[in-house]
């Protein structure tokens, strides 16, 4: 079976993710992920491996009262390894609510992807809708 190009690997977890199958995007991840979190909320920082990413976004979910939704907005842009993908991402809870674009930037080696970059476009209004630390 040959190896899926980083497009495809990219495609697939975007899928998984939009149906809510999150054991589905997880198996994307190699087991060594790193997953760069930005801004200055509770989530904020590296989570390393399947189990801290896994426990960042079963976090996002509990706090955002399993609200929290990510969209495809636009193609994938490719570059070698790299996957920049448009998104809009919502959430709402206790009367806050939270609705922005981003990128989310994804490096994929050997079928995997191995490292995840966010970006949004109002970083200090993603920190209020998440909570400081």
């Amino acid at each position: 079976m040959s190896e899926q190009t980083p497009a495809a690997v990219a495609a697939t977890y975007f899928d998984a993710l939009g149906r809510g199958d999150v054991p589905a995007a997880i198996a994307q991840f190699d087991e060594a992920v790193v997953w760069h979190q930005p801004g200055a909320n509770q989530f904020s920082g590296d989570h390393v491996g399947i189990g801290g990413v896994g426990a960042l976004l079963g976090g996002m979910m509990e706090t955002s009262q399993g609200s929290f939704q990510l969209a495809v907005t636009g193609p994938a842009m490719v570059n070698g390894d790299l996957v920049a993908v448009p998104v809009r991402f919502t959430g709402h809870r206790d009367g806050v609510s939270m609705d922005m674009a981003g990128v989310d930037l994804l490096t994929v080696r050997g079928g995997r992807i191995v490292e995840v970059h966010l970006f949004s476009e109002d970083g200090a209004a993603e920190d209020q809708f998440w909570g400081r630390p």
